[in-house]
């Protein structure tokens, strides 16, 4: 009897485990989203898009000449048939890519990428329910990778928009597309980060995902759980050209915001400050006051520039941009490009350790920045500072006229183990400012270095050939 109750016990436990990992399953599997209805509802509204480039036609004015070969010689044939042009020549090979798109219109308009579309000859959109139509290019963007096209269609079914800035991190996300032309793949995923900045595209904030995103899906919705389109799919990391967990996507806002202006204008209009940025690191918020770095470091402010007009100053690290926060400097250039231009912006920063507002008139970003030229002055021999662990010398008057400068010193000697060497200060920097101090003249330098604080990092402004960066130095007894 005492064996049989011990196995009925264990049968028991058993059960109870049973019964315990069959609930959490069901709980588990019962809060996963259910994406059916999106699909559902979305299908006839995501798009196919494949394209056609044509290949250059080959130059015949650079064919030998025919040899004359005897009557029958396999030579002749030969020669005619791989180096002549016309009948025998390897046909042209016209290129041919795929990419997915939306309906944003009813009457035909639809959004998809610039590198989808970039120079092609022919496009064609399939729907769902296999009717094609050739595509017309009504304008395409390559700074935020948006392009518009347009078929001659109506009634088409238009998909729903949301807003990105409502996205969480954590969020399942969804996307439709045609990863290497398998029509209407479904990826589902969560979003990994927000306002990704990304080397080649300073003027768009990314939504990164971990969304299975392959070529062919370029240019294909991604859905919040509501059904509403928060981006287009644009670019992966990857190391093999497949999908590794590293998808980004432009918000949607963004994009109908250059639709629109292609639609309208025929072109697209950036906001422009007219500043050189950089990240504000730890020491360098040390420098500034600061109890935590962020913000964006102005190292250089551009002539003419609505920054200029406005007053902004090297140094100034701007911390918001028309009532939003700028936590990095990744952050400021999307928000400045989305500006309207002609109004002013509120630009919030800070100076001599204390915030302010300052007005800025927004203009149109120009293709080229004009770089200023300064004047410059006549300098005197090397000045040494043993508390920065330095030597610098003038620059003479073509020597500032070719760097674009109005001052400033060239570091020619380092020495080792010295602050200069540790804040990362390379022979040839020429330092313009320090410690928010400018540094005109090796007089400046020196009057400047002599009232530094020991041991107390300062921010140090050089210009390299690859332009004006802020370091952080901290000055030791000598």
């Amino acid at each position: 009897m005492g064996i049989l109750i011990m196995k009925l016990n264990s049968i028991n436990r058993f059960c109870l485990t049973l019964v315990i990992f069959l609930g959490l399953s069901f709980s588990v599997q019962a809060g996963l989203p259910d994406f059916t209805e999106i699909v559902e509802n979305s299908k006839n509204s995501v798009v196919n898009i494949s394209t056609t480039t044509k290949a250059p036609q080959a130059n015949s004015k650079r064919s030998a000449p025919m040899p004359n070969f005897p009557e029958g010689s396999p030579l002749g044939e030969l020669f005619e048939k791989f180096l002549q042009p016309g009948q025998g020549s390897p046909p042209r090979r016209d290129a041919q890519s795929l990419g997915s798109g939306f309906i944003i219109s009813d009457d035909g308009f639809i959004l998809t990428n610039h590198h989808v579309v970039a120079g092609a000859d022919e496009v064609i959109v399939r729907l769902a329910n296999r009717d094609e139509y050739v595509a017309k290019i009504v304008g395409s963007d390559e700074a935020s990778d948006v392009a518009v096209l347009k078929v001659d269609a109506t009634n088409l079914e238009v998909l729903k928009f949301g807003d990105s800035d409502d996205l969480k991190v954590g969020e399942w996300v969804l996307a439709i597309g045609s990863p290497f032309g398998f029509d209407h793949s479904v990826t589902a995923g969560i979003v990994s980060a927000k306002g990704r900045s990304l080397p080649s595209d300073n003027y768009v904030p990314f939504i990164q995902t971990d969304v299975a995103i392959n070529p062919g899906n370029s240019g294909g919705p991604l859905f919040n759980l509501s059904g509403e389109v928060i981006g287009i799919n644009s670019q992966i990391y990857s190391r093999t050209g497949g999908f590794m967990g590293l998808s980004f996507a432009i918000p949607i806002e963004l994009a109908l915001n250059v639709a629109n202006q292609i639609k309208e204008t025929g072109q697209v209009s950036r906001g422009w400050l007219g500043v050189l940025i950089q990240e504000v690191t730890g020491e360098l918020a040390e420098s500034f006051g600061m109890s935590n770095p962020h913000g964006a470091l102005v190292a250089k402010v551009l002539d003419s520039s609505p920054a200029e007009k406005a007053g902004l100053q090297v140094g100034d690290v701007i911390v918001g941009f028309n009532g939003k926060k700028v936590m990095r400097s990744s952050n400021l250039p999307p928000l400045v490009g989305r500006s309207t231009v002609g109004e002013n912006a509120q630009v919030t920063i800070l100076r001599n350790k204390k915030e302010q507002e300052i007005k800025v008139m927004i203009d149109e970003l120009p293709t080229m920045a004009t770089q200023a030229a300064y004047s410059p002055k006549v300098e005197d021999k090397p000045q040494e500072s043993m508390a920065l662990g330095m030597s610098v010398e003038a620059l003479s008057k073509d020597e500032k006229s070719q760097l674009k400068l109005l001052a400033g010193v060239r570091v020619i000697d380092i020495k080792q183990s010295g602050a200069a060497q540790d804040a990362g200060i390379r022979n040839g920097d020429v330092i313009t400012m320090i410690d928010n101090k400018a540094v005109s003249s090796l007089s400046d330098f020196d009057a400047v270095t002599k009232d530094l604080a020991m041991g107390k990092s300062v921010a140090l402004l050089v210009q390299r050939p690859s332009g004006p960066v802020f370091l952080a130095i901290r000055p030791e007894d000598s």
